[in-house]
């Protein structure tokens, strides 16, 4: 039953909101905040969202919103002079102990510390800087992520969004009082312990004390390098999310337009993750159907998330056998372009070409420096550069993405169906092999393409158990997302009561969608929805077929070149292999 309380005077109601904070936003009114995450643990940390909560009986407080429960009757107040003094002090303390370079800081513009300093008018800091002297040096040691602790505010997002997303204590808080900072255990560099590269403490850092690395020069000097061919491919979840720096609708689909700006930019084959995502399914489709058959290394983990690869590898070595020897889509892209290019187009040399990826992902900058995905030496994909890190080069370039006409990717790696574009949000691949695997058993095509039980990206849909009717024959598979609900399905596993024969992970809550290289800014649980929406709305409404195995590129490509799915020269070049990376938790130290 709805309750109502006062806001700035305004009655309003509330029924079963966690905090008084979302109470506010709900009813159109902005509170600052740093640490507050919705779906993470309230922390009232920052102090910024605190408000003068009334009493009916007259007594008034100060309280931080994140923390405090609504109650009926009271009249909460958000700008008074009391709270615009409070929320101007913490900024300016915040900023005194703060590497204020902003110009020069990958967060410049997309920063909350400095938005709230100009929403308040921060001009004058009462208080000492602190000495650039006593600066920590910055941590580069990382394939994916930079941590400046010069510009932390210690607000703890990252540390919690590491323990529980991830399950892990990467990140955590050491020392006391003024000496207090945010970091690895021990002092450790960010490349010392067991991080997976996902990106979800960057993607909930309020400032720029966790950054990208950043290759976007890298990737000009390739471009402008007559020499080099550059070929470049994105994938499904970069589409209806890219819109959103260039102030477009979340889950705008705007992969026509991204064709059109790679092309702007000086790209000279524009491809799409797509197209190999299809040719995942036709190959793990297979590889989960041999392994039924046979009764071995079951159930089957999907092997397209990098960081729940890297997981895998470093926590629970002995499961390597269940991972799907499938490469990601983007390595089985690049792969194939490596070795087809320089046969089908002329001035291609395996040499000469340079495959660049645009992902939502961060943990896809590591995945591309792995030993087993080379060739006599050389990288299957060049260089990785996130949704934000492209959107950088469209504006650098000029581009307007609003006012661009759309165009379409080139052949041979450019068609692709709706089951492809899925694999952005969490239960995409399964659905999408699921789609596929029925064909293949049955010889019949799947009653309907929609599987939505398979579906959801919300925090109450990061676990969950489907069976699927093949024509008889029962098979259920488990979709998860975060680190946290795939620990929990290797302990079913390892305690022999997992029933599942299929387990699909993604690390990120809620899948590709809210990848660590995602915009960030008021990223939150409905925005991740409406990402998902756009990519499942592309499947059925904007694409000729929905199913992997009607894609004629992928059949044209087997009939040319891979003979079938799981051949040898398939296995060559669209499989992998694993390694023993445990080297003692780091949570034992």
């Amino acid at each position: 039953m709805a309750k109502t309380l006062f806001i700035n005077g305004k009655e309003v109601q509330f029924e079963n909101e966690p905090n008084l904070l979302e109470v506010i936003r709900k009813n159109g009114f902005n509170v600052p905040t740093f640490c507050y995450r919705p779906d993470l643990t309230q922390f009232g940390a920052c102090r910024m969202c605190v408000v003068e909560v009334v009493y009916p009986n007259g007594r008034t407080i100060v309280n931080s919103s994140c923390t405090m429960p609504p109650e009926e009757g009271i009249n909460v107040k958000t700008n008074t002079d009391r709270v615009r003094k409070i929320r101007k002090t913490v900024l300016e303390l915040l900023l005194a102990n703060h590497d204020r370079e902003c110009t020069t800081c990958d967060k410049s513009g997309n920063c909350e510390l400095q938005k709230y300093s100009e929403e308040y008018g921060v001009r004058n800091i009462r208080y000492a800087k602190k000495d650039p002297e006593n600066y920590a040096p910055i941590d580069h040691s990382n394939p994916s992520i930079v941590r400046d602790p010069n510009k932390c505010i210690l607000c703890g997002a990252c540390v919690r969004a590491c323990q529980e997303y991830q399950g892990h204590a990467v990140l955590g808080f050491a020392n006391r009082g003024s000496k207090t900072t945010v970091g690895p255990v021990a002092g450790k560099a960010l490349a010392d312990v067991d991080c997976v590269y996902c990106g979800q403490c960057k993607a909930v850092c309020p400032t720029g004390a966790l950054t990208l690395v950043n290759e976007v020069d890298k990737v000009w000097n390739e471009i402008n390098n007559p020499n080099k061919k550059v070929v470049v491919q994105v994938a499904p979840a970069v589409r209806v999310a890219l819109g959103e720096m260039f102030d477009m609708p979340a889950g705008e689909n705007v992969i026509g337009k991204i064709y059109s700006a790679m092309r702007k930019i000086g790209f000279d084959l524009v491809f799409d993750t797509n197209f190999a995502a299809d040719l995942t399914i036709m190959e793990e489709a297979t590889e989960f159907i041999e392994r039924v058959t046979k009764g071995e290394n079951l159930p089957l983990f999907t092997s397209c998330c990098q960081a729940w690869v890297r997981y895998v590898e470093t926590q629970h070595p002995e499961m390597i056998n269940h991972l799907s020897s499938c490469k990601s889509p983007q390595s089985m892209l690049s792969s194939l372009a490596k070795y087809i290019l320089p046969k089908t187009k002329e001035g291609y040399t395996k040499e000469n070409t340079v495959v660049v990826s645009i992902m939502p992902c961060t943990a896809k900058k590591a995945e591309i420096k792995r030993k087993q995905l080379t060739d006599n030496g050389q990288f299957d994909t060049d260089y990785v550069l996130t949704t934000q890190e492209f959107a950088q080069m469209i504006k650098s370039a000029g581009i307007d993405l609003k006012t661009i006409e759309a165009e379409e990717a080139d052949s041979p790696f450019g068609e692709y169906t709706g089951a492809a574009t899925i694999f952005g949000a969490s239960g995409g691949v399964a659905e999408a092999a699921a789609r596929t695997a029925y064909y293949l058993i049955t010889g019949e095509e799947i009653a309907s393409d929609d599987i939505v039980e398979l579906r959801g990206v919300d925090k109450h849909a990061y676990n969950k158990d489907v069976v699927l009717d093949i024509k008889g024959t029962k098979v259920k598979v488990k979709v998860v997302s975060t680190l946290v609900e795939a620990e929990k399905a290797i302990q079913e596993i390892k305690a022999g009561t997992a029933d599942f024969q299929l387990l699909e992970v993604m690390a990120c809550p809620g899948g590709c969608v809210n990848g660590g290289g995602q915009p960030t800014s008021c990223n939150t649980p409905e925005l991740r929805v409406k990402r998902a929406e756009g990519l499942y709305n592309e499947d059925k409404c904007d694409t000729e077929f929905r199913k992997s195995h009607k894609n004629k590129d992928i059949i044209k490509l087997y009939d040319e070149y891979l003979e079938k799915p799981n051949s040898h020269l398939a296995h060559e070049l669209l499989h992998t292999t694993y390694a023993d990376e445990f080297k003692g938790s780091y949570k034992d130290l």
